[in-house]
């Protein structure tokens, strides 16, 4: 019978590993990566910092796919433009990057809200002004601009 014992690594191994699974599973942010790790037990002694940067040169850590990738996921989830914006600054990213993604985004922020509203609604119009406010706080919470919501609940 063999026994096989654990094999110990060294900390900057273990948070390279943690790094590199959490990144498996989906794009993260540098942000989001340093607030994992920072979190860990074994982060004693580890420069981020260092691991970070081995991250980036490697490309497993790109601000840009991930900010692509995230406005992307949130648009085909039906979120307006405020609250995509507002999640990628949460998430360490620039506002250069930011405002280059969502106009690269092409989404017609229209036609998404009236899609939503159609999707929570039907095709009904609001009969009173009480539920026309709560159409519009729906879209509102939903990250869409004034202008939009107006047109579209009318």
């Amino acid at each position: 019978m063999i026994k096989l014992g654990f094999i110990k690594k060294d900390n900057y191994t273990r948070c390279m590993n943690s790094a590199i699974y959490s990144l498996a599973m989906r794009e993260h942010s540098r942000f989001e990566i340093y607030n994992k790790l920072s979190k860990k037990d074994y982060v004693e002694g580890v420069d981020l910092q260092a691991l970070l940067d081995e991250l980036e040169e490697k490309n497993y850590i790109n601000e840009e796919r991930f900010a692509e990738s995230f406005v992307r996921y949130r648009v085909s989830r039906g979120q307006g433009p405020f609250k995509i914006t507002n999640e990628l600054r949460r998430k360490g990213i620039g506002s250069s990057l930011i405002n280059r993604v969502m106009q690269d985004a092409e989404a017609d922020w229209f036609d998404l809200a009236t899609k939503q509203l159609e999707k929570k609604y039907g095709n009904t119009k609001s009969a009173d002004f009480k539920e026309k406010a709560k159409r519009m706080r729906f879209l509102s919470a939903r990250g869409f601009d004034a202008e939009v919501v107006r047109a579209v609940v009318g």
